[in-house]
């Protein structure tokens, strides 16, 4: 397994090589992406990134009141709502959910979504231009959840939003979501958290260390400094164990068993040197990932969610969490494996008036978010009640 893709050029099968980095670069289609300026920025480090800038796209109009913020996960964008196109090789993310019409209407809401700091689609990440001119790579500074959402506070105030109707956001964008509410309780009026902690557990941490050793023991790596290698000199084999790692996570044995058993792969026999059917899906997962996204801004992004901790210089987590203001709805996968419904129980239980975690009962584990549309429609409907 190469994790490169197979296109037929007519009666000739051609091997497509992956990019070393398949981040959105200078020069690329820019499809629905905007972008804003907004010079230099300390880190919590005490690091300073001289120029960030920040990719993101909206939907419906802004009436001074209406704007709604919606945060991605790890390997998602601002492309959360439309279909593929120049610019944005896959469909939205959250289409189901975003557009006229629907649970999150933008009729009525005037829909922003931002990629995030560290991010590879536009937004000032590991494969962005440095001050030289070269690829950040290895030089780009440790960065945090609360770095990212200190720079969407400048993003807000440099595109004219000085509250937010709500803020919104799943697994690594629910840890950006509350840490929103808690660093700025006076611009949120309503908060949304799917599938997410308040602190990154032992576990979490666990399950993202081989991700980050496959990367990081890539040949391809190079220490960080790959991007402008040929294609297939980047790390895309290591990108590619930590999406099938990470996918395990997302999904659910239970899944697994009904859609795939020990079935295998059309056309190959496992007692043969071919694969199980589920291993072909891995395997499908990984070859799309690493023509889409950056290792360095997996690995950035991921060293980030392991730092997550709300309470972390705040006192006690109770403390921490008492300080959001906003109406709250906190929302959680009853199969989840990688953020179990225990964790959004502590959030419920300790956010002023979030009062109960309300369950999605899915097969999906915690790609429920992203899947189940009709159960989100109601959790939705009860945030948008005030």
């Amino acid at each position: 397994m190469t994790d490169s893709l197979q296109r037929v050029d007519g009666d000739a099968s051609v091997q497509v090589l992956p990019p070393a980095t398949g981040a959105w670069r200078e020069g690329d289609p820019v499809g629905g992406r905007r972008f804003v300026d907004l010079g230099a920025v300390t880190l919590e480090s005490g690091a300073t990134l001289p120029d960030v800038r920040v990719a993101y796209e909206t939907w419906g109009r802004f009436d001074g009141t209406n704007a709604v913020l919606v945060l991605h996960a790890l390997t998602g964008d601002s492309h959360v709502t439309g279909d593929p196109g120049l610019g944005h090789p896959t469909p939205g993310w959250w289409s189901a959910i975003i557009g006229p019409g629907r649970a999150i209407d933008t009729d009525r809401w005037f829909v922003v979504a931002p990629n995030v700091l560290g991010g590879c689609q536009g937004t000032t990440g590991p494969a962005s231009p440095g001050p030289d001119g070269r690829p950040w790579g290895s030089r780009f500074p440790r960065t945090t959840v609360r770095d990212q959402v200190a720079v969407e506070e400048r993003f807000a105030d440099a595109v004219g939003i000085d509250r937010w109707a709500a803020v919104l956001g799943g697994s690594m964008g629910g840890m950006r979501a509350v840490e929103w509410a808690v660093m700025a309780p006076e611009r949120v009026e309503r908060l949304l958290l799917l599938c997410s902690p308040a602190a990154a557990s032992a576990d979490q941490i666990a399950w993202a260390a081989p991700q980050i050793a496959a990367i990081r023991q890539d040949p391809g790596w190079h220490g960080g400094d790959y991007h402008d290698r040929p294609r297939g000199q980047g790390p895309h084999v290591g990108l590619g164990v930590a999406r099938r790692i990470a996918h395990n996570t997302y999904r659910t044995g239970e899944e697994y068993d009904t859609r795939f058993g020990r079935r295998p792969q059309p056309g190959e026999d496992p007692e043969d040197g071919g694969r199980f059917a589920i291993e072909s899906y891995l395997d499908h997962h990984a070859e799309k990932l690493v023509h889409r996204f950056d290792a360095g801004s997996y690995v950035a992004l991921t060293l980030a969610m392991n730092g997550h901790d709300v309470a972390r210089g705040r006192g006690s987590l109770r403390e921490a969490l008492g300080r959001i203001t906003a109406h709250t709805v906190v929302a959680g996968s009853v199969s989840d494996r990688l953020y179990p419904l225990h964790q959004q129980e502590e959030l419920a239980e300790l956010i002023p008036g979030a009062d109960e975690v309300h369950r999605i009962e899915s097969p999906y584990g915690h790609d429920a978010f992203l899947i189940e549309a009709r159960r989100l429609e109601q959790i939705l409907g009860e945030l948008f009640r005030v």
